[in-house]
């Protein structure tokens, strides 16, 4: 197994994180003193295993809930798993939330080397890095104000231009392509596209646009309710989330249907009672 996974970029053991319930901040300070505090439990990963090689591009498909956002956190090192093993082989740049890791007072280009620096670059890697993540954020003389003048969509600018810039091994992207303007998104996936094609880079894109993922991906991985319930091609992978998003749809519709009858039957049942 060991060689297994020092081949992989990402690799997923039998991987569950549990979150603990408590039900007011009393008893979660008790926790921390005493051991047999009961609480509920919620497995947000439930038992999830799979590998991503080196220059794969997967596609993580799954609603709200589905587990998405704690697998990416696990990959990023900000949670671990609370049984079986997580394995991350390369550098990573994950474009999750693209605003934070940002001090409001510095100016853009300084944000440029405080960012830098969390990501665990020298000074003079992000020296030479400097002008193409300028040119690329189309700021112009805002690159010299202070952070938080900036709009949100300029703070993802900013942030996107940085992230992209760093030659990453590992790139996550969430949901990031709506970054600005109609010319500005182009040129964002046209950017991941020469990552991921010229550059070989490890691609892992969290979205619910099946359609926007077969752009990129050729590898496609769907969440439910904390468990992998199907990994396999892009295509079949897309067509097997949109079938159930459209069959979870139709049920939630018929239940709603369900329930306005019977309220309606209800009503007329205490009308008709009362007229006699």
């Amino acid at each position: 197994m060991e060689d297994s996974i020092t081949k992989t970029a990402i690799s997923f053991r039998h991987v569950t994180k549990t979150y603990k319930l408590y039900k007011d901040d009393k008893q979660r300070f008790r926790a921390i003193f005493f051991k047999n505090v009961k609480c509920k439990q919620r497995k947000a990963i439930n038992d999830v295993s799979f590998d991503v090689m080196p220059r794969e591009a997967v596609a993580l498909f799954g609603r709200n809930g589905a587990g998405k956002s704690t697998l990416l956190k696990m990959i990023t090192q900000v949670t671990y798993p609370s049984s079986g093993e997580v394995e991350v082989n390369g550098r990573v740049s994950a474009l999750l939330e693209l605003t934070a890791g940002f001090d409001p007072e510095f100016t853009g280009r300084e944000n440029i080397y405080f960012r830098g620096n969390l990501l665990g670059l020298k000074e003079e890697d992000v020296r030479e890095l400097e002008p193409q993540i300028i040119e690329f954020a189309e700021l112009g003389d805002y690159m010299d104000q202070p952070v938080r003048t900036y709009s949100s969509g300029m703070k993802a600018r900013l942030g996107f231009a940085i992230n992209v810039s760093i030659h990453p091994e590992i790139l996550i992207v969430d949901e990031a392509l709506s970054v600005g303007d109609k010319s500005f998104r182009k040129k964002c996936k046209e950017k991941i596209r020469e990552l991921v094609e010229d550059e070989n880079v490890t691609f892992l894109f969290v979205t619910h646009s099946t359609a926007v993922a077969e752009e990129f991906c050729t590898r496609g991985l769907v969440m439910k309710k904390g468990k992998l319930i199907f990994d396999g091609g892009i295509s079949e992978a897309a067509a097997f989330y949109d079938e159930m998003i459209e069959r979870e749809d139709a049920e939630k519709a018929e239940r709603r249907r369900k329930k306005r009858e019977r309220r309606l039957a209800e009503k007329r049942a205490l009308e008709k009672k009362e007229t006699l």
